[in-house]
């Protein structure tokens, strides 16, 4: 579990891509502190496992499922991308809770600076959409942000000059895609709520059923 507050930018230092996988070997600084295999370190959002690391890196394998939801495949050697240790009991709660499972990606439609905000204008599926609320949380490449407006297929963010210079977000240009990890309580609120109406439709006992069953002539 993540809070979506990132502690560092990390560089990929390499790339050795599968058929359909890939290994990031990936430089970093702070995330390598108390660092040890099988640790969760949540990387552009996504929640991947440490298998190797020394003092100025770490390697983590990610499965097809996770390139194809993704923007994985858009990365190479050089690009920045946001880091984040999975969070503590101890450790204060700034952002929201954030699970490292990307929903899907979206694509930066328009950039605008507005004094000393920078405002994200992001297109995304429906099937995402659906569960982005104004002033509700969203996690942008793993950055735990406030939906400034939506619609069906939009919505809007802006940033401000701390979180600009804590992450690689003004590194991105209109046209490329990013992460997004939506609420996961919209989602279980959703669940819960469909549950129940099954139920409802499972055990609806009318006159019609009595009949059917013999219980009326």
């Amino acid at each position: 579990m993540f809070t979506g507050i990132i502690e560092e930018i990390g560089i990929i230092d390499s790339i050795q891509r599968g058929v359909k996988s890939a290994v990031l070997n990936i430089q970093a600084n702070k995330v390598l502190t108390d660092i040890k295999i099988g640790d969760s370190i949540n990387t552009n959002g996504i929640c991947l496992t440490v298998t190797k690391f020394d003092s100025k890196r770490f390697s983590v394998d990610a499965m097809s499922e996770t390139i194809k939801r993704t923007n994985l495949n858009d990365l190479k050697p050089g690009s920045k991308v946001n880091l984040e240790r999975a969070l503590r009991i101890s450790d204060r709660f700034g952002g929201h809770l954030v699970s490292g499972h990307i929903d899907g990606t979206g694509v930066i439609k328009d950039i605008k600076s507005d004094d000393n905000a920078t405002w994200f204008f992001i297109k995304c599926d429906k099937s995402i959409s659906r569960y982005i609320i104004k002033k509700g949380s969203v996690a942008i490449d793993g950055i735990s942000l406030t939906v400034a407006d939506t619609n069906d297929q939009n919505f809007t963010i802006s940033i401000i000059p701390h979180t600009a210079m804590a992450t690689s977000l003004l590194e991105k240009n209109t046209g490329d895609r990013v992460n997004i990890e939506c609420d996961m309580i919209g989602k279980y609120v959703e669940k819960f709520l469909s549950d129940k109406d099954q139920t409802k439709r499972d055990n609806n006992i009318d006159l019609e059923f009595l009949t059917k069953h013999g219980f009326t002539e």
